[in-house]
């Protein structure tokens, strides 16, 4: 069982609802089963080491990278994908992505060298540029069962039993400067206690949201490690569990911390081993 909700629209928004399976409206009243993601191993990047993590033919990693969807193909039919179809798999067994029309969160099982969705969220919006064909093909290959992966050259395919496929190709790694970093903030959902951050290669400086306040900050970088400075915050009193959330962050100011980029997820590591993630928005 799974939750479908809506993203906010200028027209009036019907109520989610739940269903067994996995679909989303699109267009009118065409069906679309949710998205799976890949699994895989971690690159380092800034100094830090690299883990495997996850299951992989290949040699390379699947999890943390951003995967844009090249096409789906059943019973010999191939569907091209909309340029900014992507998934997303993290190394917690937790995926999200969009078709190109509707965003989706997930739950990726991991089993030697497959993978298997569940408890998958979406939004439920029409899309008139996004081919219905395709999102029906996708949910249909994805919502078969468990998908064999592998990976090579940077791509990736999914497979079912039956022997239908998703193609994927990963992407670089997201800059540090420019990028707004979302940070994860375990037990806060949607807006609430949404902390983002900004690095500035020209003023040497960080900047953005704190899961209360605003936060600025000094932010040199040299050899795979970043000088933070004495934060300064606006001074908002919000509940309890974004207070302390707030403070784990603000933990990571005014002293040196390593930091890894691994496609789009940034690893900040403080000297006494405390670790906070951020994923690139972009």
């Amino acid at each position: 069982m799974y939750r479908q909700k809506q993203q906010k629209q200028q027209k009036p928004q019907k109520q989610p609802k739940q269903q067994r399976g996995m679909t989303l409206s699109v267009v009118a009243v065409a069906a679309l089963v949710p998205l799976a993601a890949a699994c895989g191993t971690e690159k380092a990047d800034g100094g830090g080491g690299s883990d495997s993590v996850g299951a992989s033919t290949g040699a390379e990693r699947i999890t943390g990278v951003r995967w844009s969807i090249d096409s789906v193909t059943v019973g010999g039919a191939t569907h091209r994908a909309p340029d900014t179809a992507h998934v997303r798999i993290d190394d917690r067994g937790e995926a999200a992505g969009s078709t190109g029309c509707n965003s989706f969160s997930a739950r990726a099982d991991l089993d030697g060298e497959r993978v298997r969705l569940s408890d998958a969220t979406f939004t439920e919006k029409a899309c008139a540029q996004i081919p219905a064909d395709f999102e029906k093909s996708l949910g249909r290959v994805l919502t078969t069962g468990s998908l064999t992966t592998r990976s090579e050259g940077g791509r990736l395919t999914l497979t079912t039993a039956g022997g239908d496929t998703v193609r994927l190709s990963g992407s670089e790694d997201a800059p540090l400067y420019g990028t707004k970093w979302t940070v994860d903030t375990p037990g806060h959902q949607g807006d609430k206690g949404r902390a983002h951050l900004t690095f500035d290669q020209e003023a040497k400086t960080v900047s953005g949201r704190l899961p209360c306040n605003q936060v600025n900050a000094g932010a040199t970088v040299s050899d795979g490690r970043i000088t933070l400075g004495t934060p300064s915050t606006t001074r908002m009193m919000c509940e309890g569990s974004l207070m302390a959330a707030e403070k784990r962050l603000l933990g990571l100011f005014g002293g040196r911390v390593d930091y890894r980029i691994d496609h789009e997820t940034l690893t900040l590591t403080s000297e006494d081993g405390a670790t906070v993630r951020a994923v690139a928005d972009r």
